[in-house]
């Protein structure tokens, strides 16, 4: 998902670091158990047939919204991510 959102962002440079899951959890986007989600009760329940759409076509759409609602020009704080990734190394 990362190297998806790197492409629609238009970023070819990027680092994908891995977080070491022995050290235990950390605040989001970590988890204290495996997370998954499925659409087989839509389907069963409401009949639904399936997605029209697929997230790689669709976030070139999702990094433009994000630009046009300012998304770039915010500050962001990332210190708890660099205190995990620092304890990996």
């Amino acid at each position: 998902v990362a190297a998806m959102c790197a492409e629609a962002a238009g970023i070819s440079d990027y680092m994908i670091e891995h977080y070491d899951g022995s050290l235990g959890k950390a605040k989001f986007p970590f988890r204290l158990t495996d997370f998954y989600v499925s659409p087989d009760t839509a389907k069963e329940k409401l009949g639904w047939k399936g997605p029209k759409h697929s997230l790689v076509d669709d976030l070139p759409w999702y990094y433009e919204s994000y630009k046009a609602r300012g998304g770039l020009d915010k500050e962001m704080e990332f210190v708890e991510d660099k205190e995990v990734l620092s304890a990996t190394v």
